[in-house]
């Protein structure tokens, strides 16, 4: 079997609706929990995918979570390797860094459902199966950074315009979450409880019911999505 290492920040974001595409693509999923585990203790080189999971920490703050500096020394040998990586929230900030761009606070926060704005390059890639006409994502970031030079901008939206790029044949890096599912984000309104009632336009009724609205139709499309991005690779 394939091996898929997963690095995870919080408990309640996991691989959502990718879990089972990995299985039927015949991989091995093996979580690694950061700030627990050694992370210094992954080979870059050996898994044949990588996924860096979203957290709430910021990809800037290694001072006080000092695992970060693992994490990016081991996206900077595997990006530069051009080896299968996948960076979906935080980890798209992380794979940002790591290839020398800028991360930083947003001007605000952006949670909620949306639709994605892809240019004709993302059209032409495993993103169109999240087209705006096919679905509506999941966002939940605060944080923004600028595209790495030498990556190709995939996807935006109006509040954030890096949204997605891809990095050499075999790195994405996604800012919104394809993978949550209907079930597994409820867990997130509970966690998020504080950052949720410190914004006064976002509320757990209104997420709820754009969930209720919008989940099942993602799953369908991110598991296409999922699948031609795998065999891309």
């Amino acid at each position: 079997m394939k091996r898929a290492t997963v690095i995870r920040h919080l408990g309640f974001e996991d691989l959502g609706n990718l879990t089972e595409i990995l299985k039927q693509k015949k991989y091995a999923v093996s979580y690694v929990e950061a700030g627990q585990d050694c992370l210094a203790a992954i080979d870059p080189l050996a898994p044949d995918l990588i996924v860096i999971l979203g957290g709430l920490i910021s990809a800037y703050d290694e001072q006080n979570y000092p695992f970060i500096i693992d994490e990016m020394s081991l996206l900077e040998r595997r990006l530069a390797a051009d080896l299968p990586t996948l960076g979906i929230c935080l980890g798209a900030q992380l794979m940002a860094r790591s290839l020398g761009a800028k991360v930083y606070p947003g001007d605000e926060k952006e949670i909620g459902w949306s639709k994605l704005e892809l240019n004709p390059i993302g059209m032409h890639s495993s993103l169109a199966h999240l087209a705006a006409e096919q679905t509506s994502v999941l966002q939940w970031h605060g944080d923004t950074f600028d595209l790495p030079a030498g990556s190709i901008l995939l996807a935006s939206t109006t509040k954030y315009q890096n949204q997605a790029f891809s990095w050499g044949k075999r790195g994405l890096a996604l800012q919104f979450h394809p993978e949550v599912t209907a079930s597994g984000v409820e867990r997130w309104f509970i966690s998020h409880a504080c950052e949720i009632d410190q914004i006064p336009d976002v509320m757990v009724t209104k997420l709820r019911q754009d969930t209720k609205d919008y989940a099942a139709r993602l799953e369908i499309q991110s598991a296409k999505f999922w699948q031609a991005w795998l065999a891309s690779l």
